[in-house]
């Protein structure tokens, strides 16, 4: 069937190229269809229950788009006249920003205080240069006694403060991502204005907005750069290894073809680009080389034994269309288990993945063959049956065969003992490089003014007004209270904050009198009186519901990981459900749908590697035809993650959301070695009736420097990932990059060894 088949390949090799062609074009027409989203949502199912609950709070209080300018102050001094005027100033350029809805500031914070009978309500600060330093210091002490703005606008030191811009984004992905460059190339361009003409501040840019603008840059980035520079990389790997310019050639024309088609697939199936699969060409580009090198490697072998084009492409394509076929296929079923994944930008990488590896398949055995033959080769291509490193890997094989076998057992049981030194964590902040400038902001607001992470719990009384409830208020404050006493929080942010300061308003600001109103009569007029004084987009609703029958209770963590915010979330829903039970309510926030989706990413993709696994050890024993050798592909295919996961333990220690993919990815591809190898070796001892030991030489003969061919291309592009500066991707590139070298180590050392092995054991018996 194979000689049938290549012989077809090769035969009919032109109507099959234009075949070909006229794919390639049909798939490339969709990638009209290709753009760009950038909003977190992505990462979540429809009907992920934190980002339903988020979404609720969204709907009831104030969306969480946001663009803030955290303000570093460099003489450490807010309370200046000249730093002031420039809050003042960004504060109103801030209503200038696009969608911009809300503008929160130390300036324009509602300061309250009572004249006779009139409740007085007024910005904190409106003209710095008429104030005298003892009044700057009594402002200064007023923020500083404000629990709603310590360590969320101001810092505790006056060192640093926060200009908050709420954003209403439209509806619509496409629209969200152009609403969004919008306001952040707008605020970029008042950074610069601001700091310009004020050389005592430095500005920082934080915000869920910049967050998602951020991913669509380092995208970008990813795309532009690191995607040229595989190309460079393969390029040169090839011709130094291959020495072939046609064979090097007709290999990126492969490549380029597959990605064209590939991303076409993507604008066709609807999908649309994100921070996660706009990996995919990187992770193309590395795979359909594997197919390619293999048929070219033993095209030049038959070459150099004298055989002429036509019969060198039949007898290649004769030799590898099985294993070619093989590790297309289990490659395929690897990145399809991704589809366990519980984030749906991963479901998409596995799906592009798969699709890729299939054109890429179909183009080496349907394009390559004719353009291999159809190029002038120059001279012909001498390729020497026997090398140094083939001579000197073998021999170790044979000649020392249980100390390696046992060497590399030890080995792996180590490495896989530290695999479970690995602990979640899904930090936002640390999705980004520390030389990204989002990152860099959001470490300095961490490290100077407020935790970056928010948790916020929506309480209901169960009836309209009932936020001037004096029980529903003395169990929410109580709830305040005791978050205030973990040391996780840095800041609450409550709707009694606000009654204490106004009950401490009307009884001549007496400190005493900070606390909450005895009746509810006396809360709804407070109320009633404080609402009627704001000005325009400074109400209170993203505290408190339109009907008034609940508040929204805000936490800051800072420095938390995704496994500590969600037990910190169990805690206090379990304070509340021990302590106001009526009131009980999970928390929800971006941070904790992140923290939520890494580790049921985990858990999901668990099970869809194990199923993988299982697909393709079958795979592997019905095409063998071989339950002995379909069972011996199990341990170099599966022990490589685990080793490589072992190393992150000891050197790392944290995993992200992407990392749990990781088994899924790699699968596919270290069987691609595996399946070469053992097909060569079952080749040599039954068409040649080779000994063992002598099968085992014949494939590194004929397969070893495609292996290593691979495996260089291979672990090169995923480390080219390495470089991103979105953490999620540079994991997941340095993960399979080192995954795919020790899967060479395991197959060169323990599978040749663990082939004799079982050989020799099945003769004996």
């Amino acid at each position: 069937m194979n000689e049938k088949l290549a012989g077809f390949f090769v035969k009919f090799r032109i109507q099959l190229s234009l075949l070909s062609l006229l794919l390639i074009m049909g798939l490339a027409y969709g990638m009209q269809y290709l753009h760009f989203d950038s909003d977190y949502k992505i990462f979540f199912s429809a009907d992920n229950p934190q980002m339903l609950a988020h979404q609720a709070n969204e709907a009831t209080y104030a969306k969480s788009d946001n663009i803030s300018f955290v303000i570093e102050a460099l003489d450490g001094k807010i309370f200046t006249p000249a730093t002031l005027k420039t809050i003042i100033e960004l504060t109103d350029l801030g209503w200038t920003i696009p969608y911009s809805g809300r503008v929160d500031s130390i300036t324009n914070y509602q300061h309250t205080w009572v004249e006779g009978d009139d409740l007085i309500v007024k910005d904190l600060v409106s003209d710095p240069d008429q104030l005298s330093a003892e009044q700057l210091e009594q402002l200064k002490q007023i923020a500083l006694a404000e629990p709603q703005l310590v360590n969320l606008i101001i810092s505790n030191k006056a060192h640093s403060t926060m200009v908050s811009v709420d954003l209403n984004l439209p509806d619509g992905r496409q629209e969200i991502a152009d609403a969004t460059r919008e306001a952040v190339l707008f605020a970029r361009d008042l950074q610069k204005k601001i700091e310009a003409g004020n050389p005592n501040i430095r500005l920082h840019l934080i915000g869920q907005t910049v967050v998602n603008f951020t991913f669509v840059e380092m995208s970008q980035r990813d795309t532009t750069l690191l995607i040229p520079i595989m190309f460079v990389l393969i390029l040169v790997l090839l011709q130094v290894i291959l020495r072939s310019f046609v064979g090097t050639l007709s290999t990126l024309v492969i490549i380029a073809v597959s990605v064209v088609a590939t991303q076409g697939f993507v604008g066709w199936a609807g999908y649309s680009l994100n921070q996660i699969n706009v990996a995919s060409p990187i992770i193309i580009l590395t795979l359909a080389v594997c197919d390619c090198v293999h048929i070219l490697n033993n095209y030049l072998y038959c070459l150099g034994k004298g055989q002429n084009k036509l019969q060198a492409m039949t007898e290649s394509l004769r030799v590898n269309l099985q294993p070619v076929f093989l590790t297309s296929l289990t490659t395929a079923i690897g990145f399809l288990s991704m589809n366990a994944s519980d984030s749906p930008p991963f479901q998409e990488l596995g799906n592009i993945a798969a699709f890729g590896v299939t054109m890429a398949f179909f183009f080496s055995i349907l394009l390559f063959p004719a353009l291999v033959i159809m190029l002038p080769m120059k001279g012909k291509i001498q390729q020497a049956e026997r090398s140094p490193w083939v001579e000197g890997v073998y021999h170790a094989v044979v000649t020392r065969p249980n100390t390696i076998f046992l060497s590399l057992l030890v080995m792996a049981a180590i490495l896989i003992a530290f695999m479970f030194k690995n602990e979640l964590n899904d930090d936002t902040v640390e999705y980004f490089a520390k030389d990204v400038p989002f990152r860099q902001a959001a470490d300095y607001t961490q490290e100077n003014l407020t935790g970056f992470d928010i948790i916020a719990y929506s309480l209901d009384s169960g009836r309209t007004n009932g936020v001037t409830d004096p029980d529903f208020l003395a169990k929410v404050e109580a709830f305040n209270q005791w978050f205030l006493a973990q040391p996780e929080i840095v800041q609450v942010s409550s709707f009694t904050n606000v009654m204490k300061r106004l009950n401490q308003n009307m009884h001549e600001n007496n400190p005493a009198w900070y606390r909450l109103p005895d009746s509810p009569e006396l809360a709804a007029q407070y109320l009633l009186l404080y609402e009627m004084s704001l000005p325009y987009g400074l109400d209170l609703n993203n505290q408190i519901n339109l009907d008034k029958s609940s508040t929204l209770v805000r936490v800051r963590v800072k420095n938390q990981k995704a496994n500590q915010l969600i037990e910190l979330d169990e805690r206090a829903a379990r304070w509340l459900q021990q302590n106001a039970p009526e009131i009980a309510s999970h928390g929800a926030s971006i941070s904790l749908m992140f923290a939520h989706i890494g580790q049921r990413n985990i858990d999901s993709m668990l099970t869809g590697s194990l199923w993988a696994l299982v697909l393709v050890t079958l795979t592997l024993i019905i095409a063998l035809r071989s339950m002995k050798f379909g069972l011996i592909s199990l341990l170099p295919n599966a022990f490589p993650a685990g080793m490589a996961f072992g190393l992150w333990g000891i050197f790392n220690g944290e995993v992200n959301l992407a990392v749990a993919v990781i088994f899924a990815i790699t699968l596919g591809i270290v069987v691609d070695d595996t399946v070469h190898f053992i097909t060569k070796y079952l080749r040599g001892r039954a068409e040649h009736g080779y000994s063992p030991e002598e099968a085992v030489h014949y494939s590194f003969t004929v397969v070893g420097k495609a292996i290593v061919t691979t495996t260089i291309a291979l672990a090169g592009g995923f480390f080219v990932l390495a470089f991103s500066s979105f953490t999620v991707n540079s994991s997941m590139g340095l993960m399979v990059g080192i995954t795919i070298l020790i899967a060479l180590v395991w197959d060169f050392l323990f599978l040749p060894i663990l082939l004799i092995k079982a050989d020799k054991l099945g003769a004996a018996r």
